[in-house]
């Protein structure tokens, strides 16, 4: 255990000297919010794959697919189909009509101060959801890790990795995040390559023989202790009638639907975007990023199916750690110390982006747009504004993550993605795409689609009627309850419900001014032209 902790000590000190550096250029709003507006492509490629690979991916994902085999496997296909939403629709307008945030897009041809104040409202709910599952997997990955020292606890750990993320945040700003994602990608895509070489090593490097394990694969169950043979690419483990009482295939429909449309709605993804000079370097940036994180997806394959057939799932005590055992199994102590820090260093990583887009929003959008009228233009306040919110947003995470310990990362997050498609993507869509998008319909639109997604969830079997994998450790928290909605992802109902009260709410409230804006910001969008003078209103 001394190497891993050697290892950790490294990267954070290691990364603190990135946020010394980046903290002496920010000398202003745009240095702190968008890193000067000088990373290039292939950078930018590397932070939003570093953004995007998070503990959810690296750690849950494995497990998922350990335990749940070709169900756990839809998760990696719903993460890395997601990014063709991004490439296809979002990135080049958002770029060419924005300025910090998701709000400066809506804000150009809309009522400012009631966009803003919604936007900011559910910028902030999609990224403590985020961070809290990062947060998890920090305390339960550290947990494993130093177990021979009891005075160090989950709590401790998940303490831990929010005063970092705030330091990051508050002090190195966009400029230490970017590069502080830029590293852990590099790290998390070396450590994932070496393990799947070690996987197929153990199997002779044979497809054959790593596939024949997949499809015979001897396990305890873990509920009755009765030993089965189970083909692990057969679907059903977790979608299945019998897993979720006859709602599988609904389920999975849902949770695809919200990781399809929800990256496109992610804010630490969209505020990515304006780190760059000029939109073809935000396409170049998606492309990068699709290449990094489209290889680590299929490489989770290894990942997840070599933990199952290797260590077997009954002697896989927690789903979010069946990567870093995996590690200990094949490459040792030291080779265990290294996964465990590169994924110490995702979430650390992850989460500052997380806390920097709160922030942002907050500072830009609701302090100095809606409770200053947009007449706010002292840089220093706005990041001065941010820095105390990115310390109230931490605390918050920190809490709520100490209050659920034990539930899977990765599923966690998927309802992060249910939330941002039901109330970010329909408007997003809608103010780029529709002539008649009004400001009463994006209002609507955040509000109902949030609104929607945040009841559904507390309705669902992962809240109510705790009997479910992912929630167990909850009990103690919570009572147990029948479910009102059956889903365990409100996808399938929340993304449309934020859709039609945005198209309702522009229809009901006509802004013909809203209208004559369009075709400006068409050109503005698609061409660049303007787009590094400041927003209207």
């Amino acid at each position: 255990m001394t190497s891993a902790i050697w290892m950790f000590l490294a990267f954070v000190a290691g990364t603190l000297g990135i946020t010394i550096w980046a903290a002496k250029r920010n000398t202003g709003a745009s240095a702190y919010f968008a890193a000067g507006r000088s990373i290039t492509g292939w950078q930018n490629g590397l932070a939003v794959a570093g953004d995007y690979m998070s503990a959810a991916s690296f750690l849950g994902i494995s497990g998922m697919i350990a335990l749940y085999g070709y169900d756990g496997f839809m998760y990696s296909v719903g993460w890395l189909v997601a990014y063709l939403t991004v490439l296809l629709v979002v990135a080049e307008p958002l770029r060419n009509a924005g300025k910090y945030t998701m709000a400066d897009l809506l804000a150009y041809r809309l009522s400012a101060r009631p966009v803003r104040a919604m936007a900011s409202l559910s910028t902030i709910t999609v990224s403590t959801f985020y961070m809290v599952a990062q947060m998890i997997g920090a305390g339960t990955l550290v947990k494993l890790l130093l177990k021979d020292l009891p005075w160090i606890s989950t709590e401790a750990a998940i303490i831990g990795v929010g005063v970092l993320m705030v330091v990051y945040v508050v002090f190195g700003g966009m400029l230490a995040t970017t590069w502080v994602q830029i590293i852990k990608a590099m790290l998390l895509m070396t450590g994932t390559f070496f393990l799947s070489w070690l996987v197929m090593k153990h199997f002779q490097f044979s497809f054959g023989a790593f596939f024949e394990a997949i499809t015979n694969l001897q396990y305890n169950d873990p509920k009755t202790g009765v030993e089965l043979t189970r083909n692990f690419l057969d679907p059903g483990m977790k979608f299945g009638d019998l897993a979720t009482g006859g709602f599988g295939k609904w389920d999975l429909i849902s949770l695809g639907l919200a990781l399809l449309f929800g990256t496109a709605g992610l804010p630490h993804i969209l505020v990515r975007f304006y780190t760059v000079p000029d939109a073809k370097t935000a396409r170049i940036s998606v492309v990068w990023a699709m290449v990094i994180i489209g290889t680590f997806y299929l490489l989770t394959t290894f990942l997840g199916f070599g933990a199952a057939t290797i260590l077997r799932p009954h002697n896989i005590p927690t789903d979010n750690m069946a990567a870093p055992q995996l590690a200990a199994e094949l490459g040792g102590p030291l080779f265990f110390a290294f996964i465990s820090a590169v994924a110490f260093a995702t979430i650390l990583a992850v989460v500052a982006g997380l806390t920097i887009s709160a922030s942002a929003s907050f500072a830009h959008d609701f302090y100095s747009n809606v409770l200053h009228h947009g007449k706010e233009h002292n840089p220093e306040s706005e990041v001065r504004v941010a820095r105390i919110t990115a310390f109230v947003v931490g605390g918050v995470s920190i809490f709520l993550a100490i209050q659920l310990q034990g539930v899977n990362v990765a599923f966690l997050v998927g309802l992060a993605f249910a939330v941002a498609a039901s109330a970010n993507l329909p408007v997003i869509v809608l103010s780029i795409f529709w002539r008649r998008f009004s400001t009463v319909g994006a209002v609507c639109g955040l509000g109902v689609g949030l609104l929607a997604s945040m009841v559904l969830i507390l309705l669902s079997p992962s809240i109510m009627g705790i009997d479910g994998p992912e929630v167990l450790a909850a009990k103690r928290h919570l009572i147990q309850m029948q479910p009102i909605f059956p889903l365990n992802n409100p996808g399938i109902l929340s993304i449309p419900i934020g859709f039609l009260a945005a198209i309702l709410g522009s229809l009901l409230r006509p802004e013909p001014n809203a209208e004559a804006m369009f075709t400006e910001l068409q050109v503005r969008a698609h061409t660049g032209l303007g787009a590094e003078k400041a927003t209207s209103h």
